[in-house]
């Protein structure tokens, strides 16, 4: 995994990830697009609720002492494209995107995040805590990419 943070300031971030996962696009994607499962596989996201069709609302806590609620709608969904992307709201707010390439007998993931931090708290420490945002980000990336690696191989 590779991972970086663009800092934007006024609590805006956007977030670059690179997961190789050992799998196909179909069960990449199949397992991207099914946010119920989540949990199963990435242990910082902790629950999982269907608001409709199209939207399920997120709680996400990983090391430091807060969660984040995070709504996330569908906006596009092409299997096809290998293409993803939904629209967030709630403590962080913005879009969060993802491209999936076959690459060997794998798939290439490339994550995109571009959020600005709503919750008051994060706000608030922003300016200080920004380095240890970005570090909490990678480290929950890499344990989403190891969860999601061993979901796809069982």
């Amino acid at each position: 995994m590779t991972g970086a943070l663009t800092g934007r300031g006024g609590g805006r971030y956007r977030f670059h990830d690179t997961w190789v996962l050992p799998a196909s696009p179909k069960a990449v994607f199949d397992a991207v697009v099914d946010l119920a499962a989540y949990p199963l596989w990435w242990r910082d996201v902790r629950s999982v609720s269907q608001v409709d069709e199209d939207t399920a609302e997120l709680v996400c806590r990983s090391r430091l002492p807060y969660a984040l609620t995070v709504r996330m709608h569908r906006d596009r969904q092409d299997e096809h494209e290998g293409r993803v992307r939904v629209l967030l709201s709630g403590d962080l707010e913005g879009m969060l995107a993802g491209a999936l390439t076959a690459v060997g007998g794998g798939t290439l993931l490339e994550i995109t995040q571009e959020v600005e931090a709503r919750k008051p708290l994060l706000r608030k420490l922003d300016r200080i805590a920004r380095p240890v945002f970005r570090i909490n980000h990678a480290l929950m990336m890499r344990r989403g990419q190891h969860g999601l690696r061993g979901y796809l191989g069982r």
